[in-house]
C-alpha cells in the first residue's frame, strides 16, 4: 500500500513519542488526525451561481479532491438568501489525501505567506484546530488568473486528542508552525 510521507512518519515516530510525551498507557490512546475539512464560503454565489463553478475548480486543485456544495440552512431576507441555496464548498480529505495535503500545506503553502510569524495556539477545547486563510492565492496550485477575486478558506484538523493539550502536542509533532 502507498503511504504518504507525513502517514509513514507518524506510524513510525511520531506515534510512540506522543506516547511518551503525554504519559499514555495504550498506544491507542495516542491521538491521531482523523480528517481535514477545508471550507469556502462564497458570498456572492447568491447573486452570481458561476462564482460557484470557480470556486469548485480551484478547491479542486488545492485539495486533489472534488468538493461538495454547501447549502443555506435558513432563508435570510436582508442577505436575499432562501434555504437550500448554495452558498459555498467543502472537502473532507482522509487518510492518503489528509496526510498529502497537511504535507503541501506545511511545506510549501505556509512558508510562502508574507511575513508570517507562525500560526494561533487557540485549539477548540476538544483538540481540533481550526485554520483561516484570508488568500488562497499562496497555494501552489492555485493560478492568479484562474479568478477575478481571491477567496479565503478555512481548513479545519479534526483529531482523536481528548483535551487541547493532546491536539497541540499531535500537531506541533507533525511541524505545524505555532506561534510562540
Amino acid at each position: 500500500m502507498n503511504r504518504a510521507r507525513l502517514q509513514e512518519l507518524y506510524n513510525q515516530e511520531i506515534r510512540a513519542t506522543l506516547q511518551k510525551q503525554l504519559n499514555l498507557s495504550n498506544v491507542m490512546e495516542t491521538p491521531r488526525l482523523v480528517k481535514i475539512v477545508v471550507n469556502v464560503g462564497v458570498k456572492e454565489a447568491v447573486s452570481n451561481s458561476k462564482v460557484l463553478a470557480t470556486v469548485e475548480d480551484v478547491i479542486t486543485r488545492i485539495a486533489g479532491q472534488k468538493p461538495i456544495r454547501t447549502l443555506a440552512r435558513k432563508s435570510i431576507a436582508g442577505f436575499k438568501l432562501r434555504e437550500g441555496m448554495p452558498i459555498g464548498v467543502q472537502v473532507t480529505l482522509r487518510r492518503k489525501n489528509m496526510y498529502e495535503f497537511l504535507d503541501r500545506l506545511l511545506s510549501t503553502t505556509l512558508p510562502k505567506v508574507r511575513d508570517f510569524q507562525g500560526v494561533s495556539t487557540k485549539l477548540d477545547g476538544r483538540g481540533n484546530y481550526n485554520l483561516g486563510m484570508k488568500d488562497w492565492g499562496v497555494f501552489p496550485e492555485v493560478d492568479y488568473g484562474m479568478s477575478e477575486k481571491a477567496f479565503g478558506l478555512n481548513i479545519t484538523f479534526h483529531t482523536t486528542a481528548k483535551t487541547n493539550e493532546h491536539g497541540f502536542a499531535l500537531l506541533k509533532s507533525f511541524g505545524m508552525p505555532f506561534r510562540i
